[in-house]
């Protein structure tokens, strides 16, 4: 599996992310993002040792699209600074089966994290362990289809908690389409899909070293999107 690399210099490399890939090892020992990211740069930067890369953010591994990694310790701290006070940015867009009430809104849910079962879910404000999570969206179309009312969100994540745009949609009873774990009408016992319909499209930040404000764009693809006519917008 190829990886695109949009831009790279000596303090970060940005790249999309192949939807099915895990951003990390994991138990299925498939080939990850990060080990990929350093056998590139071992071999371009033709190094003798393991190369520096870190992880500053994540997606999961059935959604795609824009990421930034650190190549040095100093950006890492500085990009991990962008997270954390949000003044990164992270654009999705997403199918969903359903509606939402209103073509824009603000979602703000409390979630906890199940280490057993690698899911999460929405629990009451000042339950213990629980974090806040916040999203934007606007609806760009809605559609009637042969699988039923598909709606097309832009989603600005305004904080990363585990699963959370996943998990925050499922709630409100419009989850991801063709996601097996939170949206009851892709349940395991159907088809299993690879990607699911979400898709980071756009990042930006300030570049760690120079200041520089880094905007990077891309479309979605994939199996997952061929339900909505996507070269209307």
């Amino acid at each position: 599996m190829k990886v695109e690399i949009l831009y790279e210099d000596q303090d970060i490399l940005v790249c999309i992310k192949p939807f099915g890939m895990p951003v990390q090892s994991d138990k299925s020992r498939d080939t990850d993002l990060l080990t990929y990211l350093k056998h590139h740069i071992y071999e371009n930067e033709d190094l003798d040792e393991e190369p520096y890369l870190a992880m500053v953010h994540r997606l999961d591994r059935p959604v795609g699209g824009v990421m930034v990694f650190a190549k040095n310790q100093k950006a890492a701290a500085n990009l991990s600074d962008q997270v954390q006070d949000g003044s990164m940015v992270k654009f999705y867009q997403a199918v969903v089966t359903g509606e939402l009430p209103d073509d824009y809104g603000i979602l703000e849910d409390y979630l906890i994290r199940d280490g057993k079962t690698n899911t999460s879910k929405v629990v009451k404000k000042g339950t213990k362990g629980a974090k806040k999570a916040e999203l934007e969206y606007e609806v760009l179309d809605v559609m009637e289809t042969d699988e039923g009312v598909l709606s097309y969100i832009l989603i600005e994540l305004l904080t990363g908690r585990h699963h959370q745009i996943r998990v925050q949609l499922a709630s409100r009873g419009v989850g991801i389409y063709g996601d097996t774990k939170y949206n009851p009408g892709f349940s395991k016992t159907k088809k299993k899909y690879q990607q699911i319909a979400l898709y980071a499209t756009r990042l930006e930040f300030e570049h760690p070293a120079s200041g520089e404000h880094m905007v990077f764009k891309t479309e979605p693809e994939g199996d997952a999107f061929d339900v909505i006519e996507l070269d209307e917008f």
